[in-house]
């Protein structure tokens, strides 16, 4: 890879790893007009569906 996208990327990572973007936003109450719920809720929910068990 190149130098230059190399430093790109370790930028972003850092940029990652200090919080930079970790603000909080309404964003999935004005779009699904709900609260958002966590990761491991969602995994929850949806693997006593079944939907991902296999065949």
């Amino acid at each position: 890879m190149p130098a230059e996208f190399v430093a790109l990327e370790l930028g972003r990572f850092a940029a990652l790893r200090s919080g930079a973007y970790a603000d909080v936003s309404d964003g999935v109450r004005r779009v699904l007009g709900r609260e958002p719920r966590a990761f491991a809720e969602y995994v929850r929910e949806t693997a006593a569906t079944g939907v991902w068990a296999s065949v």
